[in-house]
């Protein structure tokens, strides 16, 4: 683009009135949006299409560079008007009398423009307008409001209550949707709680037993009790995928989220406890990382390998957190593997959650070792009950298949203790030809 530079008459030009403009580029055009991206703050920021909302509007996504994270900015949109607010305006206006005859009285109490366009708006029949049918109506609803407005404020006071009583965010988030749900379409009574879920058939056993977990401690905080309903859940085998899919997803991944992949398959540690990982649990030297733990497990150190090692070194250090929030990690796994799923035609995909990765670690690490308190330890368990499952899922994966061993002789007690720290067993327990055999599952 040019603009106009200034103006220099030449003496020579000057009686036929021309005059030499120079011309210089002007500065390129900022960036319309001025964005940052709401997860990283990167400024690298793409157009990734256009978003539909339900009013018919065109939002604007945008795709960081940096964290592969989407997001929008929705438009501003005017708050219409509620049918509660339009009613006592709408019979003030019909009740409004005017100065003629009486015909044209009659005709504005039905008829007035401004009636007429409240009437429009609010979606109500403008025939019969009934000026008791209205107060009735507007009674009805104000008694409604009130009741929806006492339940929400009783479950803003529970909610903060249990916040209070050191509940993590995550489970009050839960309750906090169960029990707006369960208020949105019932009376928040026991027995027509009992109908709801009842009805609910497509709702699995396990969701219809947190409802009922989240109903009954919204009673008993309020002093009510209730005959609770028992969903009983069966127990079930979880998959364990190859590893040719697990490192596809990381393979497929941004750097953000294959980082947390990668630390989620070599530790097995949960989703929330990788996210709330800081830089200073990590020793890169000896590497090993410190977990910290969550529901009631124990803390753990685990060690990583040098890939990554390499990969954390190549993540900016923000803030004091590793990884971001738990929330917006798992919504971008679930964005990066259903482009994955479409581009590696590979459905299995998308049996792989979060959590898979901490079932895949530990049914591979009892195959290696056969040691189910080491498998134990490093998913910090109190109770081996939790880790036995473990057992049952490894013995049908690899029923059929023949175990391969690396086996060593060691002909000095030197070599015996080296290969012991390493992870290899006794074959023999004295020593055969000049040697002991020692052996340990590839």
């Amino acid at each position: 683009m040019l603009t106009e530079g200034k103006v220099d008459f030449n003496r020579k030009n000057r009686s036929l009135g021309r005059q030499n403009i120079f011309y210089e580029k002007s500065p390129p055009p900022k960036q319309s949006h001025e964005l940052k991206c709401p997860q990283c703050g990167c400024e690298r920021l793409f157009r990734d299409g256009i978003r539909y909302l339900q009013n018919k509007k065109q939002v604007q996504r945008w795709l960081c560079r940096e964290c592969n994270y989407r997001f929008s900015k929705k438009p501003k949109t005017k708050v219409k008007a509620k049918k509660q607010r339009i009613i006592p305006v709408l019979e003030k206006h019909l009740k409004t009398p005017r100065n003629g005859s009486s015909k044209r009285q009659d005709r504005d109490e039905f008829y007035n423009g401004r009636a007429r366009y409240l009437l429009a708006e609010g979606n109500i029949n403008l025939v019969k307008v009934d000026p008791e049918q209205i107060n009735a109506q507007r009674e009805g609803t104000q008694t409604q409001q009130n009741t929806t407005n006492d339940v929400n404020g009783k479950i803003v006071s529970f909610l903060w209550e249990m916040k209070k009583s050191d509940i993590k965010d995550s489970s009050l988030k839960t309750w906090n949707c169960i029990l707006r749900q369960l208020a949105k379409h019932t009376d928040m009574t026991p027995d027509d709680v009992k109908e709801y879920l009842a009805k609910r058939a497509e709702l699995s056993q396990a969701t219809k037993r947190s409802y009922v977990a989240a109903y009954d401690k919204f009673l008993k905080h309020y002093g009510d009790n209730w005959d609770a309903p028992n969903y009983v859940v069966e127990d079930k085998i979880q998959y364990i995928p190859p590893e040719a899919d697990i490192d596809a997803l990381i393979a497929g991944s941004g750097r953000l989220l294959s980082t947390y992949l990668q630390f989620l398959k070599e530790t097995a540690a949960r989703g929330g406890e990788a996210a709330k990982t800081k830089w200073s649990d990590v020793d890169f030297e000896r590497k090993i990382v410190h977990i910290r733990p969550e529901k009631h497990s124990r803390a753990r150190i685990l060690p990583i390998s040098n890939k990554l090692v390499d990969m954390l070194n190549r993540l900016p250090r923000n803030s004091e957190k590793i990884f971001s929030t738990h929330e917006s990690l798992r919504s971008n796994f679930h964005d990066a593997r259903k482009t994955l799923i479409y581009k590696l035609q590979n459905p299995r995909l998308k049996d792989i959650h979060l959590h898979t990765f901490r079932h895949w670690k530990a049914t591979m690490e009892y195959h290696k070792t056969k040691d189910i308190l080491h498998v134990q330890q490093m998913l910090g368990h109190k109770s081996i009950e939790c880790t036995l499952v473990y057992i049952t899922i490894e013995n049908a994966l690899y029923k059929n298949t023949i175990d391969d061993y690396t086996v060593k002789v060691a002909k000095t007690i030197d070599e015996t203790i080296s290969l012991l720290e390493v992870g290899f067993e006794y074959v023999t327990g004295e020593y055969t030809d000049g040697g002991k055999i020692l052996r340990k599952r590839k």
